[in-house]
């Protein structure tokens, strides 16, 4: 099972050579491929090897490149990821928009119920309000309880003149776990056979990950959680690498302990079953243990 986190920093040359990763720089070290679930390459002077990069696309390893100032700018996606792509597409196709809503008002209620969780723990009394907003949730949140309770919560958490649209360490760090998140589902919906561009209310002829934005929703709290423990009041090298270690934070998903990266897997799949089945029942939502 994949569970490695690497990260590459330093100028280096990647190569592949007999199921391992090979990384050549001060010093030659390598990782079985099997062991990897994201390869992010922070550095821009990283050289990488055709043959590393389809070898790498097959065990459908996420791999994440960086930009000149070390912030994810774009990702690897395989074009195929099951054997069966072409029918789960015709399935994504003709998905029922009924059974559409009704999953996003499931991934809405847990969202906003995981937020008004986390605004608890902090004692905060904001946190009835969005128990409030889950209360009041219509079908496919017609009315809009998850931006109202977005507001709530972020003004709660950080403060009321936090935004955010401000260029910050806040944001900053909140957007680089929100990316690492994103790519991990877009990994997951590429494995099962779907494509990323479709989602059940993303919609953006210009967003690349409209499913991936949906189902993570839920997932947004744990970055928050670390964002607020970390509170930075900078950006870099080291809070990254914090940031990052998120991705072997354990969760409790049907009924056992799982790495974030694992509980994804299985929360995505459930997904699925519950738009293929019609049965919103059959999705499986985690619970984070502090």
């Amino acid at each position: 099972m994949s569970w490695r986190t690497v990260l590459i920093s330093s100028s280096a040359k990647l190569d592949y050579q007999m199921g391992y990763l090979v990384v050549r720089g001060s010093e030659t070290v390598k990782v079985h491929i099997d062991e990897i679930g994201l390869l992010m390459i922070e550095n821009t002077a990283v050289a990488i090897t055709a043959a590393l990069l389809s070898e790498l696309t097959k065990k459908k390893v996420k791999i994440i490149f960086c930009d000149e100032k070390r912030n994810p700018s774009s990702e690897l996606i395989s074009y195929y990821g099951s054997h069966d792509t072409s029918a789960k597409v015709r399935k994504q196709i003709a998905w029922n928009n009924d059974v559409k809503a009704s999953v996003w008002t499931e991934i809405i209620s847990d969202k906003i119920k995981k937020q008004a969780e986390h605004l608890q723990e902090y004692g905060l009394k904001e946190a009835e309000m969005l128990y409030k907003y889950n209360n009041e949730l219509k079908f496919g949140d017609s009315t809009n309880r998850e931006g109202h309770a977005a507001k709530v919560y972020f003004n709660a958490l950080f403060g009321m003149d936090f935004t955010r649209t401000a260029e910050n360490s806040i944001n900053a760090a909140l957007n680089y776990g929100y990316g690492l998140i994103l790519s991990t589902f877009n990994r997951e919906i590429v494995a099962n056979g779907y494509i990323t561009q479709l989602g059940l209310f993303h919609d953006n002829m210009f967003n690349q990950f409209n499913l991936g934005s949906d189902l993570m929703e839920p997932f947004r709290p744990i970055v928050d959680r670390a964002v607020k423990v970390l509170l930075p009041d900078k950006f870099e090298h080291d809070e990254k690498v914090e940031m990052l270690r998120l991705l072997q934070a354990e969760v409790m998903i049907a009924g056992r302990n799982e790495y974030l990266t694992n509980a994804i897997k299985i929360y995505t799949k459930s997904i699925f079953d519950a738009l293929n089945d019609e049965d919103v029942s059959l999705i499986k939502f985690y619970q984070y243990e502090l």
